[in-house]
């Protein structure tokens, strides 16, 4: 289930560009690598991997202006 997190990220043009790191259960992560990202109605999604090689997606909702995540265990 998805929790409610704090994104630091690049804006360029847009808000929620690229995410760099993010705040989850009381510990910083940094983002190493963006897997894959894409767009669904009102919605930027990143699948990205940390420094400590864990998986997330991490999902921004444009409307309520809040990002969540989710950690992806074993790669699924």
């Amino acid at each position: 289930m998805a929790e409610p997190v704090q994104v630091k990220c690049y804006s360029g043009h847009v808000y929620a560009e690229r995410p760099a790191s993010f705040h989850w259960q009381g510990e910083t992560h940094q983002v190493a690598k963006i897997e894959r990202e894409w767009l669904e109605p009102r919605e930027r999604h990143f699948l990205v991997r940390t420094d400590e090689e864990r998986l997330f997606e991490l999902c921004y909702q444009e409307q309520q202006d809040i990002w969540s995540a989710v950690e992806l265990i074993n790669g699924v």
